[in-house]
């Protein structure tokens, strides 16, 4: 019987995933991994770099983690310098560091509320993609940029301006980089995970959870699990002709009619 070629071998491929020491970010990484990828994750704490370079090592992969601070261009920059140095290239970057940022009415929040979310959920991904891009352009090379955005750009949320507003930032962003940076080989998508038990959402109220599960049309929420399919897709040469797209990841929650 003739074997199957699998259409998502990621061996020889490189993969950088911000924020991949846990949550969505490491769900990814798994992901990438299990198809053959090496990963470079970066994140602020060492110690949960560790735990997360293990937990991707015992499932047989090539891994090493950067600690950085994504909100500091210098530390960012420093991260990727070592990346390279580790792997010698990078050909897909994850842009998933982020978070809900500063919450509360709209009229109580200072200026500095905005733009501390600004930086963490929208320069961050600004400051990776430019040094992403420019290693791809100083070797000829195209690649896969890849952010996470969120539903939160599709649907509002009380009290959480910032987070949605950020987070639809970086989809318009994928949309002027796709245009201008597809000719270079480079495909620009986002992903917009609905309700996906994390750390983070796992802290909102349970009445919030209860509502996503019955907003959801397939009635549940997601697990980390449901991450990993997406990530292989957009890092594989099976997404070379998809670019420019918010990628809805939800069970259906933000086409539910009630």
């Amino acid at each position: 019987m003739t074997r199957m070629h699998n259409l998502f071998d990621l061996q020889g491929h490189v993969a950088l995933v911000t924020g991949g020491n846990g949550g969505l970010g490491l769900a990814m990484a798994k992901g990438l991994v299990k198809c053959g990828a090496a990963v470079a994750i970066w994140g602020r704490n060492a110690d949960k770099n560790a735990a997360a370079i293990a937990e991707l090592e015992a499932l047989g992969g090539t891994a090493r983690s950067f600690v950085a601070d994504v909100t500091d261009p210098a530390s960012t920059a420093a991260a990727f310098a070592d990346t390279l140095a580790a792997f010698g290239h990078v050909d897909s970057c994850f842009a998933n560091a982020g978070g809900s940022g500063v919450r509360g009415p709209f009229d109580e929040l200072d200026r500095d509320a905005w733009l501390q979310t600004h930086e963490l959920n929208v320069m961050s991904v600004i400051d990776t993609f430019q040094l992403v891009v420019r290693h791809w352009k100083a070797i000829g090379a195209g690649g896969k940029l890849v952010v996470t955005s969120s539903v939160a750009a599709l649907l509002g949320l009380p009290n959480s301006a910032g987070y949605c507003m950020t987070k639809a930032s970086v989809t318009g962003l994928v949309r002027s980089l796709a245009i201008e940076l597809g000719r270079s080989g480079i495909q620009v998508n986002a992903i917009l995970p609905g309700f996906i038990e994390t750390e983070m959402s796992l802290n909102t109220p349970k009445a919030f959870q209860d509502g996503c599960r019955r907003r959801a049309a397939s009635g549940s929420i997601g697990q980390l699990e449901d991450m990993e399919g997406i990530a292989v897709y957009l890092a594989s040469q099976q997404s070379n002709f998809m670019t420019g797209q918010a990628l809805v990841l939800d069970g259906g929650h933000t086409i539910f009619p009630l």
